[in-house]
This record gives structure tokens, C-alpha cells and sequence, in this order.
């Protein structure tokens, strides 16, 4: 029984609600655990990622394959903002990234079907929910993020030095997923469950030379 509910829980996660939504859901059919529960199981089943799994896509154009990033809500000072071009099945998507560079944590990640100013302007909505980027900077290149940013009312401005840690991010990346190196061969739903486990992996458990050593999540707390 408890097996085929963690089942039922990291498969509703991973068909797009929240963390606390799927929360929510199990407890409106009688099923109490914690936000934190679901993640676990999630994490211990992440083997799962490395299987192509074929599951049907009514995604709009613009709307991004949902990805978990991090635990805990920050207040970030600077985050750095870009895109990178991945290909599934031989099809390019881009994948979006925000990083927060004081404290190195990855502050989102979403997968999206094109790139240009309604992807980034839907990305960074997505960042000022989980964080409170009110007197956040973003840093960020000229295409399309000047006009996202003044669309959504955030501060910004264009950079080109301090901004590469978000590049450096997607160099690790591609080094450690090695899928990416060509096209990712299976769905989008299990590049975004990698994706998952690899934001958890950078953010929680691997030490960074620039924090003496310490995790993103470390420097936070």
C-alpha cells in the first residue's frame, strides 16, 4: 500500500501540480503527508529520469514544463537570467534558468518550446512567485528580457560580466547530462524529471569553491 501511494504521489507531482498541491490533493482523498514527503519520494525514484517515458503533450507553445527548484523562498539582491537551446527527439527547446548570485542557488529552471519575450516575461512570473524579488536585479542579455522585465514591473539591466555564473551553470549542465550533448532521446516529461533531480543535486548537495565549500542552501541558511 505504501508503495503504490508514493507511486500515485511522484506520478501526480510529475504530471504538473506543485509540491503543495499535490500536498493538497492526497488530503482531499484522506491521504496525510507533508510537501517535504512528496519530494523525498521523489528524489529516491529519480532513477526513473534516465527512461524514456511516453506521455502525451497538450502543452501550449508558451507554457513551460514545469520543473521544482528549491525548498525555500530567498530575497536575492542580484539574479542572473538566460536561456540555452536543448534538443528532444531532434526539436529544439529552450531551457530558462535564474540564479541568484550571491548565494549561487538555482532559483528556477523551466523548459519551454520557443524562446523570445513571452517565455522569458512567463520565466521570470514564474521566479517573483516562489521568491520575493522585490528589490531583486535581474541581470540579463538584450533579447527580449528588457521589454519581460518593464512588462512585469521588475528592476533590471543588461549585463554581460557578472551575468556568466548562469552560463558557468549551464556548462555543468551539459557536463554532467551527458543526454544533452546531443538530442535527449524521450519525452519532455523525463528531461523534466532529470532536470528535478540535478536543480536538487546543485542546490542541496554539491559544494562550491566560492562558498569555502559550502552548498547554495547552506549559504542561504
Amino acid at each position: 500500500m505504501a508503495n503504490a501511494l508514493r507511486g500515485v504521489a511522484v506520478r501526480l507531482h510529475a504530471a504538473s501540480p506543485s509540491l503543495r498541491e499535490t500536498e493538497l490533493i492526497l488530503r482531499l482523498i484522506g491521504v496525510g503527508r507533508s510537501f517535504q514527503a512528496i519530494f523525498q519520494w521523489g528524489s529516491s525514484t529519480g532513477q526513473q529520469c534516465l527512461q524514456p517515458a511516453f506521455v502525451p503533450e497538450n502543452t501550449a507553445l508558451v507554457q513551460p514544463t514545469r520543473t521544482l527548484c528549491v525548498l525555500v523562498t530567498v530575497k536575492p539582491k542580484r539574479a542572473a537570467v538566460d536561456e540555452t537551446a536543448v534538443k528532444i527527439n531532434g526539436e529544439w527547446s529552450w531551457l530558462y534558468a535564474a540564479i541568484d548570485l550571491d548565494t549561487k542557488l538555482l532559483l528556477d529552471v523551466q523548459l519551454f518550446k520557443r524562446h523570445g519575450t513571452d517565455p522569458a516575461a512567463a520565466f521570470l512570473h514564474g521566479v517573483v512567485e516562489k521568491h520575493d524579488c522585490e528589490d531583486t536585479v535581474f541581470l540579463v542579455d538584450q533579447f527580449g528580457y528588457r521589454t519581460s522585465l518593464s512588462r512585469l514591473g521588475l528592476s533590471g539591466r543588461v549585463d554581460y560580466t557578472d551575468r556568466n555564473l548562469i552560463e558557468k551553470w549551464f556548462h555543468t549542465l551539459t557536463m554532467r547530462v551527458d543526454r544533452f550533448h546531443n538530442s535527449w532521446v524521450g519525452s519532455r516529461l523525463s528531461v523534466r524529471q532529470c532536470l528535478v533531480l540535478f536543480v536538487h543535486y546543485y542546490n542541496f548537495q554539491r559544494p562550491h569553491q566560492a562558498l569555502d565549500g559550502r552548498t547554495p542552501v547552506e549559504e542561504v541558511n
